[in-house]
């Protein structure tokens, strides 16, 4: 057969082979986390960060237009983020 023939095989072509191997296992491993991540990944949108509620913005924009003053502004907004911590 063809590849008995090749017995002057030296340091170079064994480092290649197993540099091969490594290369194609990492591969077929790196594929198969990928389709798993992807298979798995929820469709669901991702939850919105913490930040200023719609309320409280409404609520800076009152201050900001005079509205209300400060004192109100800062019970308001003390009363609107003790009602959503407990949600």
């Amino acid at each position: 057969m063809f590849w008995y023939d090749h017995q002057n095989m030296n340091g170079w072509g064994y480092a290649g082979m197993g540099i091969g191997m490594v290369l194609f296992w990492g591969l077929i491993i790196a594929a198969i986390v990928v389709l798993i991540r992807l298979s798995v990944r929820s469709d669901q949108p991702p939850r919105p960060t913490t930040g200023p509620s719609a309320a409280e913005q409404l609520l800076a924009q009152r201050f900001a237009r005079g509205d209300i003053d400060e004192r109100e502004y800062a019970d308001r907004l003390t009363t609107l983020r003790t009602h959503s911590a407990n949600l």
